[in-house]
């Protein structure tokens, strides 16, 4: 493909902290089975901790040079991330239609395992559990649910459509945490082994940015996308907000 067939840039950001985020804490920390929750996980809104993270992500794209703000936002249709999104429109004065909402970046399907802290999963689905220990996160699919590698293959379709419909354009995603490891595995072209050790590593922490840029390999008819940033909080570091990195997997942490 030629070189013009990528975004020149591209930002893939985790949306603020959400009221199931905190929700979860309080019930692994009760260790209790289950996550307290009014609405279905689609609809549970940003905290109020999650609407300040937002807004210093969208005062800190706000303070970059308008030739180099995002043009274009592609946002999972989830209402924490739209909200997310929405603050960061607002703040740059974009057109409604600059914000697309798209099903192919929403939240990883939990399955049966969905609203179960770790401690429910091991009482309710020992089974499912031992499940997932041998087959490993990547490849295991709860029942009804998804694995990461099926949340790989419908990420592809989407770099495919912004190679065809956003080319030359610099475009922000805002989505969720499996969501931004699974584009690095494709973006970095990374395998199992090293896309779970970056998992390892932390939790993707809310508002964090992972950035690429578009530049050209030796050959003139090629590009890639170079990983500028992984996980940059320094939006919230200067407006001290504090950083979250609560998980949002059934199972809680690795």
């Amino acid at each position: 493909m030629a070189a013009s067939d990528w975004p020149t840039h591209l930002w893939i950001i985790r949306h603020g902290q959400s009221a199931g985020n905190v929700a979860r804490d309080l019930a692994e920390d009760a260790g209790v089975e289950l996550i307290e929750l009014a609405t279905r996980d689609a609809d549970v809104p940003l905290s109020d901790l999650g609407q300040q993270q937002s807004m210093a992500l969208a005062r800190w794209f706000e303070q970059m040079p308008h030739e180099q703000r995002p043009e274009l936002l592609l946002v999972s249709p989830f209402v924490r991330a739209r909200q997310t999104g929405d603050a960061v429109v607002r703040a740059l004065g974009l057109e409604a239609d600059a914000m697309c909402v798209d099903e192919r970046l929403r939240e990883k399907e939990f399955g049966v395992l969905d609203r179960f802290t770790r401690q429910g999963i091991h009482r309710r689905f020992p089974e499912l559990a031992e499940q997932r220990k041998l087959v490993g996160k990547f490849y295991f699919r709860p029942p009804g649910g998804e694995s990461w590698c099926d949340v790989v293959l419908r990420l592809r379709s989407v770099l495919e459509m912004l190679r065809r419909d956003a080319r030359q354009r610099r475009v922000a995603i805002i989505a969720h945490q499996v969501i931004v490891n699974c584009f690095r595995y494709l973006l970095e072209q990374l395998d199992e082994q090293r896309l779970l050790a970056i998992d390892r590593q932390a939790d993707v922490p809310n508002c964090g940015i992972t950035e690429y840029r578009c530049e050209p390999k030796a050959a003139a008819t090629q590009s890639t996308m170079r990983l500028v940033h992984a996980n940059l909080t320094l939006p919230l570091e200067q407006t001290a907000t504090p950083i979250t990195r609560e998980s949002d997997q059934p199972g809680g942490p690795r």
